[in-house]
């Protein structure tokens, strides 16, 4: 019985002693009121949830724990996932409790990426539709991933906050720009703080006149019943540049541009 393991769609509240083999796809710390580290994990079969390591117990797992590893957790408690968004379509969310326990395993298969289920025709590619998320067909409770070309880059802007008849600055930085995708569908983004600042160094080390990438686990921000833009969640949302990734190979050989 030691090599069965738990999927993780089939995870609830009833019990505690689950044991689940998964990656570690994503990995930061939320500094707030009570610091804790945030990961996303994914199993064998492509499903993803959302796990907290709280501060009270931090000290006792975060040697454990690194990004693209692979692990399995043993006994951990599960709660309803909620607020204005989620990083994953599990209805759960996973929390490790001081008798939780972590082994090492063999890593997952290298084709687990931790991208939401594949599109058709295009062998492993796995980002959202554009027109999907024009639409209003893709839920903006839920992050998404989407790549393509970054055009129309703007400048790096200080942002600043105002409050009565005074302005502040609040120590951050944000940079807007759309992505096209192969039809020429066009969506504007808006990146915020590290993940701008990762953006601008990018842009300043490369030649290319037009930028394929891959946004990963953005936001939907919508208003007045339509969509805005993508943005960023610190910590989490990222931006991939590696021309040895399946997804930006695919828009590099299908957008009709040259010089990337």
């Amino acid at each position: 019985m030691a090599g069965i393991f738990d999927n993780v769609i089939d995870l609830s509240p009833v019990k505690t002693t689950w044991k689940i083999k998964v990656k570690i796809i994503r990995l930061w710390i939320s500094v707030g009121d009570i610091e804790s580290i945030e990961m996303l994990l994914l199993d064998s079969n492509g499903d993803m949830i959302h796990a907290t390591v709280n501060e009270d117990v931090i000290p006792i797992f975060e040697s454990f724990f690194e990004e693209d590893d692979s692990k399995i957790f043993i006994n951990f408690s599960l709660s309803q996932s909620c607020g204005s968004y989620r990083l994953t379509k599990h209805p759960l969310k996973n929390w490790f409790q001081a008798t939780t326990r972590v082994r090492f395993c063999d890593d997952l298969p290298y084709k687990i990426d931790g991208f939401t289920p594949p599109i058709t025709d295009c062998n492993f590619l796995c980002c959202a539709r554009y027109m999907d998320i024009l639409r209003g067909l893709s839920h903006p409770k839920f992050c998404v991933d989407l790549g393509g070309a970054m055009v129309e880059v703007g400048v790096i802007e200080d942002i600043q906050e105002i409050q009565g008849n005074k302005i502040f600055a609040n120590n951050q930085i944000r940079i807007r720009f759309s992505m096209i995708d192969t039809n020429l569908a066009q969506i504007r983004c808006v990146v915020y703080g590290s993940v701008a600042e990762k953006l601008y160094q990018h842009r300043i080390a490369s030649n290319a006149n037009v930028l394929i990438c891959v946004l990963k686990l953005w936001r939907i921000e919508r208003a007045n019943g339509r969509f805005r833009h993508l943005t960023t969640v610190e910590g989490c949302s990222d931006i991939l540049f590696n021309s040895e990734i399946s997804q930006i190979k695919y828009y590099k050989s299908m957008i009709p541009f040259r010089g990337f």
